[in-house]
């Protein structure tokens, strides 16, 4: 099972494509580590710069919805992990996209546009951090000063495969 939770970076946009989490020209990479330094590169978003302070230190996204929306490829969620995001908490997401999130082990969490609202307003209070417990399936937040704890729904098999660590890992041990 992969690492859960950490400082979290915010996207305030609906509809972020996956050519704006991994550009089409870095699909002929073999190696996912590649695809690293690309990661959000030509998303275009008020205030957010693609090599920013966020590289290297982001753990959990938060974005709005139809997240993944696009071409479907595996390299997008790819790019979240080989930069060490492996949950992202959105309104919704293009089915692919989050489907290829559970294949890699990893969280695509879906919360309702109010509790999302209220999540981009902790932003505002500084540095936010979030543990996740995926078997409670609770979301802490943390700031200087408070907190705040979110619950989630996750559907049994993606359960499955996170706690397997990924498909591969979950048809290894099931089959």
């Amino acid at each position: 099972m992969k690492t859960f939770g950490g400082p979290v970076l915010f996207l305030d946009r609906s509809d972020i494509n996956t050519d704006e989490i991994i550009p089409a020209k870095y699909l002929t990479e073999m190696d996912k580590d590649a695809l690293g330094p690309h990661l959000l590169e030509d998303l275009k978003l008020d205030g957010f710069d693609p090599q920013g302070a966020w590289r290297g230190v982001a753990r959990v996204m938060i974005s709005r919805e139809n997240f993944g929306c696009g071409s479907s490829r595996e390299h997008a969620p790819w790019a979240f992990e080989v930069n060490a995001i492996t949950c992202i908490i959105a309104q919704n997401y293009a089915r692919i996209f989050r489907q290829n999130m559970f294949n890699g082990g990893m969280l695509a969490i879906e919360l309702d546009p109010k509790t999302i609202d209220e999540l981009f307003a902790l932003e505002k209070l500084g540095k936010i951090s979030c543990a996740i417990d995926v078997k409670e399936k609770t979301l802490s937040f943390t700031w200087d000063g408070g907190n705040k704890n979110v619950p989630f729904t996750l559907a049994e098999f993606d359960e499955a495969l996170v706690l397997a660590g990924g498909w591969v890992e979950f048809a290894d041990a099931k089959y």
